[in-house]
């Protein structure tokens, strides 16, 4: 999706809410018999965010958009949509989208939840973007959260140790302000349930088994070959390449992918927005918690791009223009 001249969308402000617990690899040595070396140089992670007593999804969601108000300095005024990103709702009635409408009172907004595996963040910022091209909306917030530690297995050796929990919200308008805006001028996104093992490689029952990657291979090589993909049709939209980036934000899935991903594509591992080490993977919204935490490094002029790969399978990419 290219966005039409005069429904241009802006990133204007981007926050994330992390809870305050840490895993370390060593909790894993008398639950799955995987020691601290072994899943760091698979990996890449030393600890995974862990939600603490009462929190879930929902209430990191709130606590991203919480984090965004104060970085504007004012109340959340004029949302016209709400559109929250996650694979592991709290509620599938009264959904993320909802409690964030109640709690800060936006009452006029519509309110939507989609689920893409890890690549939802992008769907959502798609679907805000198309609600801006067909002039429904002029302003949303666009949010991902993940309560993976409510659904992991932690004794399942392939993925147990894997997952990490956390939010991330982003106020997007057809107008521009805030302190570091910039300009969404390409989003991408592909289903791929026809590709590899995309109907068992990843699954999240919550009834049976919880979440879980038995085909974690196919994934790591499906995941490499699409966020390229997903990275070169963004560049290519704008009639540049991936050479051409400042940044880019990957899926925090794997440190391993990442780190192939730029010596495929041929860029320094610096340009590489991760925090995998710390905070594992938090699904749909890490990408984008990696690039606000990392926001500092961006200036003015910078081209960032975010790409995803999510199971079940599904790949996007955004293009960020920072003024």
């Amino acid at each position: 999706m290219t966005l039409e001249k005069n429904r241009d969308m802006y990133v204007n402000a981007i926050a994330h809410y992390l809870p305050a617990g840490r895993v370390p690899n060593s909790y894993f040595k008398s639950i799955n018999g995987l020691d601290d070396e072994w899943i760091f140089s698979r990996t890449g992670i030393r600890t995974r965010s862990k939600a603490g007593d009462g929190e879930n999804t929902n209430t990191m969601a709130v606590e991203a958009v919480r984090a965004l108000e104060r970085q504007l300095g004012s109340p959340l005024s004029g949302i016209d949509l709400i559109v929250t990103g996650t694979y592991s709702p709290h509620d599938t009635v009264f959904t993320a989208s909802h409690v964030v409408q109640r709690v800060f009172r936006l009452d006029g907004a519509r309110c939507l939840t989609v689920s893409s595996a890890c690549s939802s963040l992008i769907n959502a910022l798609e679907i805000a973007g198309m609600y801006i091209a067909a002039g429904r909306i002029s302003r949303a917030l666009v949010i991902a959260s993940e309560h993976n530690s409510a659904y992991a297995r932690e004794s399942c050796p392939q993925s147990g140790h894997l997952w990490g929990d956390g939010a991330v919200a982003m106020l997007v308008s057809t107008t521009v302000f805030g302190r570091k805006p910039a300009l969404v001028s390409s989003v991408y996104t592909r289903g791929l349930g026809h590709a590899g093992k995309a109907d068992t490689a990843v699954h999240l029952r919550p009834l049976l088994d919880g979440i879980s990657m038995p085909g974690g291979r196919d994934v790591f090589i499906n995941a490499c070959h699409y966020m390229v993909e997903a990275l070169e049709r963004v560049t290519a939209d704008r009639g540049l390449t991936i050479n051409d980036l400042s940044f880019i934000a990957t899926h925090q899935a794997n440190k391993r992918i990442m780190d192939a991903i730029a010596r495929q594509v041929g860029v320094p591992a610096s340009s590489m927005l991760s925090d995998i080490e710390e905070l594992g993977n938090t699904g749909c919204p890490s990408c984008g918690i990696a690039l606000s935490r990392g926001l500092e490094r961006v200036k003015s002029g910078d081209l960032v791009a975010l790409t995803v790969f999510g199971g079940g399978y599904s790949c996007g990419a955004a293009l960020l223009e920072f003024l």
